[in-house]
């Protein structure tokens, strides 16, 4: 019997400790979807650490976060959101900005794109999609955009809003809308790539989109080294890579 426990204990002893590591669950803005896919398999790779993603709007994950959801990690399309939890006492530690994020303009229609924005003003797009921007940053900015080209006021009535940036995908994507406004990441990932025309937004017409990760107090209190663990992992040069495929700036 001793002989059995020794050999028992020198098998388990000689596992990797990625093999006893636990599950992380991560709330991620719609716009960095499919790029956690991407993510998640590395960082798994590299740890033995499981990763499960909920995906939505930031602001709608915020309010989860601030109801009490069991999110370890949260990977916002703003620095706004992560930073309010932070303030309040949702996190320990500051957010910090991980990518930089590309607006583009997005349709399944055959249209001339090189016009840029100001092709929105034409008589045959009917209904523009965009997420909310009162929950998603991608949202905001693109009604920043249409302010700056004096477009806002003019083309309201034909703004069809989102609750997510993944919900104005599915109104580009099924022709509910003629055209719409989403992330790059979106338009370069391999469920979408080669879908439809899209062109990018000039980043002159829209603030930077600053995206930020945090840890949550619940990653804290829970999964403190997992937790850390992917968070260091954005910043590594294996998910940096993943990142600009992506289409996004780093940093």
């Amino acid at each position: 019997m001793k002989r059995i426990i020794f050999i028992v204990l020198a098998f388990v002893s000689a596992l990797p400790l990625a093999a006893f590591a636990g599950d992380i669950t991560v709330a991620g803005a719609a716009n960095v979807q499919f790029t956690l896919e991407d993510l998640k398999a590395e960082f798994t790779g590299e740890t033995g650490i499981g990763v499960k993603t909920v995906i939505g709007s930031s602001g709608k994950l915020t309010s989860q976060v601030e109801n009490g959801a069991p999110f370890d990690v949260f990977l916002s399309a703003d620095m706004k959101y992560p930073a309010k939890l932070y303030k309040d006492g949702f996190s320990s530690q500051a957010p910090k900005v991980y990518a930089y994020g590309t607006l583009v303009l997005w349709t399944m229609k055959d249209m001339d794109l090189s016009k840029g924005v100001s092709v929105l003003s034409d008589p045959g797009i009917q209904k523009i999609a965009l997420a909310n921007p009162e929950l998603a940053p991608y949202g905001r900015q693109a009604v920043n955009a249409l302010k700056f080209y004096k477009l806002y006021d003019q083309l309201q009535k034909e703004l069809v809003l989102g609750e997510s940036i993944a919900q104005a995908n599915q109104f580009i994507t099924t022709g509910a809308a003629d055209i719409g406004f989403t992330a790059e990441s979106v338009v370069l990932s391999p469920n979408m790539k080669g879908k439809g025309k899209w062109i990018e937004v000039d980043p002159q017409s829209y603030q930077p989109i600053a995206q930020g990760v945090v840890v949550l107090r619940y990653g804290d209190q829970n999964n403190s080294k997992e937790a850390q663990e992917f968070f260091n992992f954005l910043f590594s040069a294996p998910a940096q890579e993943i990142f600009k495929k992506y289409g996004y700036k780093l940093p």
